[in-house]
C-alpha cells in the first residue's frame, strides 16, 4: 500500500477550498442577493399587517386580504412571486418589524407622513390611495361632536385610536390633550372602548371605521355624517396610503412603483379597491411619494 503524499493531500484540500470558493461565486452568495431576488426565487413574499379593514385583515377562514393586500397580491403575481404570507402585528409594531427583517414590507394601508419617511431605513412606494378621517360616536352624538376640533373643545370628550395612527397626531395637531386620548392595538379594541363607555369617540379613516361599523351591526353606535374634515397649518388634511419597504430594497421599490403604474393605467386599482368601499375619488393620480410628504 501507497504511503498518501502529505504534500499532494495539502495541494488537493488548497483545490478543494478553490473549488468550493468558485461554486460560492458561480451561484452567486447568499449576501450579495436583494430582497427582490429572494422573493422571485422563492416565489413568496412576508407582509406585514395590522389587522385594519378594509386596509389588510385577517378573515374568519385565515385568509389575508383587504385593499393593500390584494394590490400588492397583484402586483407581485406580476413580478412573478405567488405566495403571500403575513405577519399580524399591532400597527405601531409594524415599521420597527420592517426594520428588524420580520417582513419584507408593510401591506397595511399606511399613511405616508414626513416622521415615517424620515424613519431610518424605511421608503414609502407611491401612493395607492388618498384619503379622509371619520368619527364614530354613541347613537344621538350626545356630545355634538363633528370634528376633531369639537374634540379638542369639549373637555369632557374622550377619543379612542389605535396606537401608531396618523390619527393620533392629527389629535394633537388640533389641541386635543394626550390626557383624553386613549390608545389602543387596532380598531375593534376602539369600538369595544367606546361600547364600553371608556371613550365618547372614535377615528379611524373613512373605508376603515366603516368597515368595523358594518361589520359589528350595533344601532347604539353611529358615525358621524355631517364632519368636517381636521385642517393644520391651514390646509384641510389631504392623506396617501402606500406600501413601505426598507431603503435599501431599492429595485424592489422601483420594480413595484412600475407595476403599481401599470395598475392605474389599466384600470386594475380601481377594480381592485372599490371591492373595499373605495370610489374613483379615492384614487392617486400621479401623486408620488414626494408629493405625499
Amino acid at each position: 500500500m501507497k504511503s498518501i503524499d502529505k504534500k499532494g493531500l495539502l495541494s488537493l484540500a488548497a483545490l478543494s477550498a478553490t473549488v468550493v470558493l468558485s461554486g460560492c461565486q458561480l451561484f452567486g452568495a447568499a449576501d450579495d442577493e436583494t430582497t427582490l431576488e429572494r422573493v422571485q426565487r422563492e416565489g413568496e413574499v412576508t407582509v406585514g399587517f395590522a389587522n385594519e379593514q378594509p386596509y389588510a385583515y385577517q378573515t374568519a377562514e385565515g385568509e389575508l386580504t383587504g385593499s393593500s393586500v390584494e394590490i400588492a397580491r397583484q402586483i407581485m403575481e406580476n413580478m412573478g412571486v405567488s405566495e403571500m404570507n403575513g405577519v399580524l402585528t399591532e400597527f405601531a409594531s409594524l415599521i420597527p418589524g420592517l426594520q428588524a427583517e420580520r417582513f419584507d414590507m408593510v401591506a397595511a394601508g399606511m399613511f405616508i407622513t414626513p416622521d415615517r419617511a424620515a424613519a431610518d431605513h424605511i421608503q414609502f412606494a407611491n401612493p395607492e390611495y388618498t384619503i379622509g378621517q371619520a368619527i364614530a360616536v354613541e347613537a344621538g352624538n350626545p356630545l355634538d361632536l363633528h370634528s376633531y376640533e369639537d374634540i379638542a373643545e369639549n373637555d369632557d370628550a374622550i377619543v379612542a385610536v389605535p396606537s401608531g395612527t396618523v390619527e393620533y397626531d392629527f389629535l394633537l395637531d388640533v389641541g386635543v390633550p394626550e390626557g383624553r386620548i386613549v390608545t389602543v392595538p387596532d380598531m375593534p379594541s376602539a369600538l369595544a372602548a367606546l361600547q364600553a363607555g371608556r371613550a365618547d369617540v372614535i377615528t379611524a379613516t373613512g373605508p376603515s371605521l366603516q368597515s368595523i361599523l358594518d361589520t359589528a351591526a350595533d344601532d347604539s353606535i353611529e358615525r358621524v355624517d355631517d364632519y368636517t374634515q381636521p385642517v393644520i397649518d391651514g390646509e384641510e388634511v389631504i392623506n396617501y396610503g402606500a406600501t413601505v419597504f426598507r431603503d435599501t430594497d431599492e429595485d424592489f421599490i422601483e420594480a413595484f412603483n412600475q407595476e403599481l403604474d401599470n395598475l392605474k393605467k389599466s384600470g386594475e386599482l380601481l377594480e381592485i379597491i372599490e371591492e373595499f368601499g373605495f370610489t374613483e375619488e379615492d384614487l392617486p393620480g400621479d401623486a408620488t411619494v414626494e408629493d405625499a410628504i
